[in-house]
């Protein structure tokens, strides 16, 4: 059977009769299946032109909008592995992907470029997207040129269930970010099993993430999984902002916000009115949802929150609540397909109710990590299965609570703390907006300091609040207060950046 990525979800739907209908809303306007399927046709010429061959990889480095999404499933429909990188690097990690991934085409534009050229890239093809008559240099190519020479049908390469077609990459939270080789299993699948089975997508679905596209998360729910029903995804270039997401919500009226609990916090924290009347769900990923960041959404917004986990390694959502039944607080029962357990350093399985490692076994598990095999092997104990460094528990209905990560934990009085577990109660407090919790190490002793984002209250009143709720030992010597905390570039927690 034919697994091409571009097959499945494109062609499938003009087979459709969907061709007429809008599969992307840009800050340039709507976008029909047809008119996306000709551009990435288009550019799936292109990418053969400049030496593409099937399995080469190609990097992204692109801004969110319909270049992003085509020249994504242009690769696909070529047969190339694509992966992609958030556009806001600066040159030094730029040029460890452009290394690591060592792409045949490396596709930017204007707002990458410099970067990417600043990096190196050591003679490889540069496809630059609007490049509006910049001068371009040796190995660089005018892909809006050569997308109107090339023709609007293009040869589908021939993939299988099994062949490598996309790489994820982690979030580097522990080091330099590592990519999750996945074959065209992963996104069909999850396709069924999460779109489908947990959030039964449908044509007249309009999905806004939050995230950008580079974050498998977003890109997934907003340029792939709608095509499979014939619903639309809203892709925008700038920076996330409340301000933003308010603006797109009330232009594009989206029935499903992609959101993360960063930006939930934020737009909990916006002073101004607004109607979200038009969401029937809120997906959250990427960290643990708060019980208490979930109740203060309630509370403002009233929009159901879907609250799930999943990973890099094993592609998407692979634990989710399910809509109708939430489970404030917990990161719901595993989603159809995929199967979880809670395990000791060993890999036995504990009883319900006992902290251990999450580990999931699923068809869309990743091969390997590329490039470390020392790493996959204590990853992926089993072929389908990855053993995560997430804490978690089972309760007696089947639903999982996140209880941190084993890299995470801090020894305090000969005690080991969860940072995750003080950090959900500081949330509660209506004053904190963000807050993260990390150990420092004073005369050889680790001390709990909180950094807190809110106005309005005292460090000690925040101390207080938390040694009424925890054992005394979970209650941080020192609250700092800033602006914003520190973040990965997916929207995690950079705990190795706090002060």
């Amino acid at each position: 059977m034919d697994a091409n990525i571009a097959a499945r979800f494109l062609d499938a739907a003009l087979d459709r009769g969907d061709g007429p209908r809008t599969a992307l809303l840009t800050t340039d306007g709507p976008i029909t299946y047809a008119e996306l399927t000709e551009r990435a046709n288009r550019l799936a010429g292109v990418l053969r032109a400049l030496g593409v061959r099937q399995g080469d990889r190609v990097l992204l480095a692109l801004s969110d909008g319909l270049d992003f999404v085509a020249a994504w499933f242009g690769a696909q429909r070529a047969g190339a592995v694509t992966a992609e990188v958030y556009t806001f690097l600066p040159a030094k990690d730029l040029a460890y992907f452009i290394g690591y991934t060592d792409a045949t085409v490396v596709i930017v534009d204007p707002l990458t470029i410099d970067r990417v050229r600043e990096a190196g890239t050591g003679g490889r093809r540069v496809l630059v997207a609007d490049a509006g008559g910049r001068d371009l240099r040796d190995n660089e190519f005018d892909l809006d040129v050569l997308a109107e020479a090339a023709t609007p049908e293009a040869e589908t390469a021939p993939v299988g269930l099994d062949d490598e077609v996309l790489w994820k990459f982690t979030t580097g939270s522990t080091g330099r970010p590592k990519a999750c080789v996945h074959t065209a299993r992963s996104p069909l699948f999850s396709n069924l099993a999460y779109a489908q089975g947990v959030l039964a997508l449908d044509r007249d679905d309009v999905v806004l993430p939050v995230p950008k596209l580079f974050f498998g998360y977003a890109r997934d729910l907003a340029a792939l999984f709608p095509f499979g029903a014939g619903g639309a995804g809203v892709v925008f270039p700038e920076r996330t902002t409340p301000e933003r997401v308010f603006d797109l919500i009330a232009e594009h009226r989206p029935t499903i916000l992609v959101n993360v609990p960063t930006m939930m916090s934020a737009m909990v924290a916006h002073p101004s009115d607004q109607d979200l009347s038009c969401l029937r769900l809120c997906t959250s990923a990427g960290e643990a949802l708060p019980r208490e960041l979930h109740r203060k959404w309630m509370d403002r917004f009233g929009v159901e929150v879907v609250d799930g986990m999943g990973s890099s390694e094993a592609y998407h959502i692979f634990l989710s609540n399910r809509p109708g039944t939430p489970r404030p607080g917990t990161i719901g029962v595993p989603v159809p397909g995929y199967t979880a357990r809670v395990v000791d350093p060993d890999g036995a399985e504990v009883p319900d109710g006992t902290v251990g490692a999450l580990e999931v076994t699923g068809d869309s598990v990743a091969l390997r990590y590329e490039g470390d095999p020392d790493k996959t092997a204590l990853t992926f104990p089993a072929p389908g299965t990855v053993r995560t460094a997430d804490l978690v528990t089972r309760g007696p209905d089947g639903a999982f609570t996140y209880r941190g990560r084993a890299d995470d934990l801090l020894k305090v009085s000969g005690v080991w703390v969860a940072p995750a577990e003080i950090e959900h109660c500081l949330i509660g407090h209506p004053a904190v907006v963000e807050c993260a919790v990390a150990g420092h190490d004073t005369d050889g002793l680790t001390r709990l300091w909180a950094y807190v984002v809110g106005d309005g209250v005292e460090g000690e009143e925040l101390r207080e609040y938390v040694r009424a709720r925890l054992s005394p030992h979970k209650t941080p010597e020192k609250v700092v207060f800033l602006a914003e905390l520190p973040r990965t570039a997916n929207g995690k927690l950079d705990r190795r950046a706090l002060p």
